[in-house]
């Protein structure tokens, strides 16, 4: 007897859809040549003219071996990507309307603009901060607190240290190295803390990119720096230098939390808690756990504020470590 079925073929598997292809930011391989070959020059010239040329040398170098290394990182690839938002566009409207500029950013990752403008008001702000309070002030403090820190170098050294580190900050070479130095900090800070939301991301469960991280925490970061640094420029000038924390003080002096009630001096470790329950502090919360939540493939409200609040309490926890171990440098 046949087989009724034996023309039967089974129909084909259908067709799978390839991954799109995915582009690399090729342009940062050759920007961070030439910082690499930037920085070689200015690290020979500090050797050989003004030592603190050799610093900004060698933080311009690291800067374009960063650049070098993500121009081979590609591009996420979303479906149906949103027409891309203006540099202008994104800068003002992460102001006005996150939510939208955070949603553009999961398809087209932008953020050098953000990350300069950001290390630029940083490095003008530590330059003015040296010039309204002197090097002199800001060193001698230091030192005077490293006297009677767990980590003191010997006496002698320690004089060599303070008066070499006293020449540098006064030299234009130091001045320069300051300001570039809070630009290349930027960086650098923005790709450490990206790295730890996308693996915060991924613990909690979420989908995302590491240029879309990159480009949240850059514009999670820009207004807060804005707003704190325009703030602490004013206040900067109104009060009397000497009424100034000389470290501190170089940070912020937007006293926007509880710290305003609380002696750094006499309660350090009351002080550091203080001082990170404020309104920036609650802005820059919510608008991280907004831009991951809205900047990755797939992210819950859960993902993004389980993330935001572990980093934030880790932060919290080094922090009073810190207090704890150096509490002469608060005081």
């Amino acid at each position: 007897m046949s087989d009724p079925n034996q023309e039967f073929q089974a129909p084909p598997p259908p067709p799978i859809e390839a991954e799109p292809e995915r582009q690399r930011p090729k342009n940062l391989m050759w920007i961070g040549v030439g910082l690499v070959v930037l920085g070689i020059i200015l690290a020979v010239l500090g050797i050989l003219v003004a030592g603190a040329l050799a610093w900004t040398g060698g933080g311009i170098c690291a800067l374009g071996i960063l650049f070098f290394g993500f121009s081979f990182m590609r591009l996420p690839a979303v479906p149906n990507p949103p027409p891309r938002l203006s540099t202008m566009e994104t800068l003002s409207g992460i102001f006005f309307e996150p939510t939208n500029v955070f949603r553009n950013l999961r398809a087209h990752p932008q953020w050098m603009a953000a990350i300069l403008i950001a290390g630029i008001m940083n490095g003008a702000y530590v330059t003015a901060f040296y010039y309204r309070l002197t090097p002199d002030r800001i060193v001698g403090f230091t030192y005077e607190k490293l006297v009677d820190s767990p980590i003191k170098p010997p006496a002698d050294q320690m004089a060599q240290a303070q008066q070499r580190d006293l020449e540098r900050e006064k030299s234009l070479a130091g001045q320069i190295g300051r300001a570039v130095g809070a630009v290349v900090k930027e960086f650098f800070g923005v790709a450490f803390i990206a790295a730890l939301c996308l693996l915060g991301v991924l613990v909690f469960g979420g989908r995302m990119h590491y240029w879309q991280t990159y480009a949240v925490v850059a514009y999670v970061d820009l207004p807060v720096t804005l707003i704190q640094k325009l703030i602490s420029f004013i206040v900067l000038f109104l009060r009397a230098p000497e009424d100034i924390h000389p470290l501190l003080g170089q940070q912020t002096l937007a006293y926007d939390n509880l710290g305003l009630l609380i002696s750094s001096k006499d309660h350090p470790m009351l002080y550091t808690l203080a001082a990170s329950i404020g309104i920036l502090v609650f802005y820059r919360l919510w608008l991280s756990a907004t831009g991951l939540r809205e900047g990755g493939y797939k992210v819950s409200s859960t993902a993004a504020w389980g993330t935001t609040i572990t980093l934030f309490l880790l932060g919290l926890l080094m922090s009073l470590a810190a207090a704890a171990i150096f509490p002469g440098f608060l005081g």
